[in-house]
């Protein structure tokens, strides 16, 4: 998974209870999850598309104190030098780097404002397709990485610092402020926006579903609960901020079929 760096290669569920997780998320977004098999004494499940496309990973919370919910992985080309200039730039390091035989090394990070991310150099020389951008996104894809926080200058800066992203266009949202766009290399990844009223700061990823309604009956028949949307945005499509029944946040986006 030696993607570019900067580049989203992964993302991760920490579960309150990993098989109610499994069976949710399955079910949502038609993913397959099976044990990794490779992690020693350790619960880690690999989350596929129908495709057969790793995406993600699924695993009980580190402790039974920490939050559940989604984190990603940004693919660096060194990690400890990526530590160094986060820390630099006033960040934390959360989980000093380890290495995983055929997997690569990794770090848990939080930046300037404690949102919590890995760096990770990949030791495959494939590609990784969590994520993906159009048109060569498919159902089950991630396809969008969103930072709410109350300082988009500062942390447009850290991660500018750390990874190189770039903002060079937004879109009004009235009284709500901009939602401006961030770019890794040639590619639109995500954006940042303020936090809105009754809203919380911190990363939220959006999968790709193929019909909007479908998966908001899926989500509401599993537990889960609708927070925001549908939405339209470009592309014919909608988008939905949700809660798992754990009250993890996930989006995800897609076509009205009707």
């Amino acid at each position: 998974m030696r993607n570019p760096h900067g580049t989203p290669i992964w993302y991760e569920y920490h579960a309150v209870d990993a098989d109610r997780a499994q069976a949710f998320y399955e079910r949502l977004f038609g993913w397959q999850v099976a044990p990794s098999g490779d992690v020693a004494g350790m619960d880690y499940r690999i989350v596929s598309t129908a495709d057969g496309e790793g995406v993600a990973g699924l695993m009980p919370r580190p402790h039974p104190d920490a939050r559940s919910g989604w984190l990603f992985y940004v693919g660096v080309e060194d990690v400890d030098a990526a530590i160094a200039t986060a820390q630099e730039a006033g960040g934390t390091l959360l989980m000093p780097p380890i290495d995983m035989e055929g997997v690569g090394r990794m770090a848990l990070l939080g930046d300037a404002e404690g949102h919590s991310f890995y760096v990770m150099r990949g030791a495959m020389d494939q590609p990784s397709r969590a994520f993906a951008v159009p048109p060569e996104t498919a159902p089950g894809q991630m396809v969008w990485n969103e930072l709410t926080t109350p300082d988009q200058d500062g942390a447009l800066a850290f991660y500018a610092r750390l990874f190189g992203w770039r903002q060079e266009r937004g879109m009004s949202m009235g009284p709500l402020g901009e939602y401006r766009f961030v770019d890794a290399g040639p590619a639109c990844i995500g954006a940042t926006m303020h936090v809105l009223p009754g809203g919380a700061p911190g990363w939220l990823f959006y999968a790709e579903v193929d019909d909007i309604d479908a998966a908001m009956e899926r989500l509401t028949a599993t537990g889960g609960t609708v927070l925001h949307g549908p939405d339209p945005i470009p592309g014919d499509a909608f988008s939905v901020v949700a809660a798992d029944p754990d009250g993890a946040r996930i989006g995800f986006v897609g076509p009205r079929a009707a």
